[in-house]
């Protein structure tokens, strides 16, 4: 790789504080590469992200056949999956092609893999557990919904804290809200049906997390009446809020993409597909909780610091 080459390379990443060692060893140089490509051929963000969604799909259909290879098969296109989940991010950092249906797309396409999976899984299940592993699927799907919506949110709320609004995909409710009503379906159905999942979205971060829009109204209360280069001022502020975010990163990681592929890919190789739910319901739902307790505990200090640096 050319000195120009990791130049663009490090500005395709997001940030050191948030990207996670299986990402920067292995999906991030690939990714790199196929959105170098990208560029070359002229393809967008949004081309990559749905074929990556095709590819996530074909690893559920081939988590359904008891069949070791086809399994393994199925892990494989997951793995390419995941590389053009990281290509398109990339390709839009390095191109400059941002827009809203592109984040709402990037980060449903996930969703749409793991539904396939979770379906697959159910089917494998039904002639041994009956109703029951459809019911257990749902729950559990739900879980992970929760939990991968969490880890995005404080992941965003990270970048914001390091690299101000220029640099996170941190949105507002309201906003969503807002642009939803706004979108006539007649003109662009699919940004309005994409944004009406969206909205949801959003409203549920926000409304697990108090402590942290208590703490974004008062920063934004700041941005608009008093001048953000002067709340940038008070000393220290955002370096301790980044300090005290950074451990739960790790955190958040865990409940992405790479630890979930590896329960999967363990579960599927022991012939138990049942077992990745039970890691599901159990380890990441107990992080995430954890997660949740500690950022909100974290977010009410920082918004008593805040106030007492406000009341000087």
């Amino acid at each position: 790789m050319t000195e120009a080459d990791k130049i663009q390379y490090r500005a395709s990443l997001k940030h050191p504080d948030v990207e996670e060692p299986i990402d920067l060893w292995f999906y991030r140089p690939v990714g790199f590469r196929v959105a170098l490509l990208g560029r070359r051929l002229g393809w967008t963000p949004n081309q990559i992200t749905i074929a990556s969604i095709f590819l996530g799909i074909g690893c559920g259909i081939l988590c359904y056949p008891q069949d070791l290879w086809l399994n393994l098969l199925a892990i494989v296109l997951l793995i390419l999956a995941d590389i053009g989940d990281s290509a398109d991010g990339q390709l839009a950092r390095l191109t400059h092609q941002y827009s809203q249906l592109g984040r709402i797309l990037d980060g449903a396409a996930g969703d749409f893999w793991f539904v396939a999976i979770y379906i697959a899984i159910a089917l494998r299940l039904t002639p041994e557990w009956d109703i029951w592993c459809w019911l257990l699927a749902i729950v559990t799907g739900a879980c992970h919904a929760q939990q991968a919506a969490m880890a995005d949110y404080y992941r965003q709320f990270h970048l914001y804290c390091v690299k101000g609004k220029q640099g996170s995909e941190l949105d507002d409710a309201k906003e969503v809200a807002r642009q939803y009503s706004e979108t006539r379906f007649s003109e662009n159905p699919v940004l309005k049906v994409f944004l009406w999942f969206y909205r949801n979205y959003t409203v549920g971060q926000e409304r697990i997390t108090p402590q942290l829009q208590k703490l974004r109204k008062k920063i934004k209360r700041f941005e608009e009446v008093e001048g953000f280069e002067r709340f940038e001022g008070f000393e220290g502020f955002w370096q301790q809020l980044r300090e005290q975010s950074l451990p739960l990163m790790p955190i958040a990681n865990a409940l992405t993409f790479n630890c979930r592929a590896i329960t999967l890919f363990i579960a599927l190789m022991l012939g138990m597909p049942w077992l990745y739910w039970v890691v599901e319901l159990t380890l990441f739902n107990a992080l995430c909780l954890y997660m949740v307790y500690r950022h909100e505990s974290m977010c009410r200090k920082a918004l008593f610091r805040l106030e007492g640096l406000h009341s000087r």
